[in-house]
């Protein structure tokens, strides 16, 4: 079904750095659970998984990655919401009302909406709020098939092929069907350490504070749903949810949205979202169907404008203190994130190798982690997928007809379900269940073992 000989070679390199190819008690993935609400407090569920060993043997050891530095780290773009394995959580108390189009418009957003974590208080760094040195700005790399020339309309169908506008100074990306090899990366708790704070099992493998680390997840969590919400559509767009960011495109008719009043278009009224969005969260009129678009076109456009700058889009007084939660989750998890960014920059430096985010977090909260977790330049929104609705196989699906059956698909996560279907699809899998296996992956691409 899929490229063999690069895939043989693949496991036999990982093979090496103590990743055997799929667990022996394997089972595959359950049904898919709809994603709910759970307003009751965090839970503690039970929490295993073997720590790899034996990868810093050979005649290439692994050193240590370098200490965490606030300069060197891309405070600009992340979100993604939730592992099957966890519950979702939500705070219900985000009801910010959508700004006017003149207020949201890229260039006009300047005013935050105002926040204060009681147990962390913000900590100003010696640069102005209009300085951005605290932010980490990774090396230019390779531009993927994501990226789009400003000025050249294009479409893209729901399979994720070309649509929508490039920029003229960006360099010719290669085409999806050049692309040699895909990296599907799984989110919590492989790229980012989100779930795991919240529910305690983090602090308990690898003996950290317990209340600490819950604390900054409530923390992480709040700023999420805040950004969702107030910047995101998120209270629009929950009950609409849609695997890929161009999945209605093609029920926009290109309206200039430049003086579009968002908040007074009727999209939520009685007859609006609540009882068109059922199944597949494309049912509606006309009408109300190019409103969703706008929406998310909207989306795309604000991503797309602060993902390197997302101390902009939140605003001063919030991007101190979302800075200093980026710190203070660094120290907890022992730079975790920066293990993996190094893993992510490495694969983008190729010119034909991609990364692609497949996440079963509700896509536009998964924008939104994306952005403050400063992932932003390494996924293209493009490659980014929401498998909430439709399970993960499926999306794997999407990506594999997108970028054609000769590209070598390696798969890198820590749950089931993405190990399962790496096994139904003959993908070689890449286990993350600590930093370490982050380490052996950068060692591995250094080389260009993978």
């Amino acid at each position: 079904m899929y490229t063999t000989s690069g895939s043989a070679d693949l496991r036999a390199v990982m093979a090496a750095y103590g990743q055997t190819q799929y667990s022996p008690a394997l089972q595959p993935a359950g049904p898919y659970t709809p994603y709910t609400y759970h307003t009751q407090g965090y839970s503690m569920p039970s929490y295993s998984s073997s720590i790899s060993s034996g990868i810093f043997q050979g005649a290439n050891p692994i050193t240590g990655s370098t200490p965490f530095n606030p300069t060197q780290q891309d405070f600009s773009a992340y979100s993604s919401y939730s592992q099957s394995q966890y519950s979702p959580y939500y705070n219900t108390h985000y009801n910010s009302p959508y700004l006017a189009s003149s207020n949201i418009s890229p260039s006009a957003i300047t005013t935050p909406i105002p926040y204060q974590h009681p147990e962390h208080p913000a900590v100003v760094p010696n640069h102005s709020p209009e300085s951005h040195t605290g932010e980490y700005h990774p090396p230019p790399s390779p531009p993927t098939p994501g990226k789009e020339p400003e000025g050249v309309p294009a479409r893209r169908s729901s399979d994720g092929k070309l649509r929508g506008r490039k920029r003229v100074s960006d360099p010719q990306p290669p085409l999806d069907s050049d692309i040699e090899r895909v990296f599907v990366w799984d989110l919590d708790e492989t790229i980012i350490i989100f779930h795991s704070l919240l529910t305690g099992s983090f602090s308990t493998r690898f003996g950290k504070d317990s209340s600490k680390a819950v604390s900054l997840g409530l923390w992480m969590e709040e700023m999420i749903f805040n950004l969702a919400d107030s910047r995101l559509f998120f209270n629009d767009l929950e009950e609409c949810d849609q695997v890929h960011i161009d999945d209605v495109a093609s029920d926009d008719n290109g309206q200039d949205l430049s003086m579009y009043n968002f908040g007074t278009d009727g999209f939520q009224s009685p007859a609006g979202a609540g009882s068109l969005c059922l199944g597949s969260g494309v049912h509606g009129g006309v009408d109300w169907m190019r409103k969703l678009a706008f929406r998310y076109r909207r989306v795309k456009e604000i991503y797309n404008t602060y993902k390197n700058n997302v101390g902009g889009l939140v605003g001063s007084p919030k991007r101190e203190e979302w800075l200093q939660l980026r710190r203070e989750m660094e120290v907890l998890t022992d730079l975790w994130l920066t293990q993996a960014v190094k893993a992510l920059a490495l694969i983008n430096s190729r010119p034909n190798c991609v990364n692609v985010l497949v996440t079963t977090t509700q896509l536009i909260p998964a924008l939104s982690k994306v952005l403050l977790y400063g992932l932003g330049s390494a996924f293209p929104i493009e490659n980014i997928y929401s498998a909430t609705k439709t399970g993960k196989e499926s999306c794997f699906e999407r990506v594999a007809q997108r970028f054609g059956r000769r590209a070598v698909y390696v798969v890198i996560g820590d749950g089931v379900e993405e190990e399962s279907v790496a096994k139904k699809k003959n993908m070689p899998f890449w286990r993350v269940s600590c930093r370490p296996d982050l380490e052996a992956l950068s060692h591995a691409l250094e080389l260009d073992y993978l």
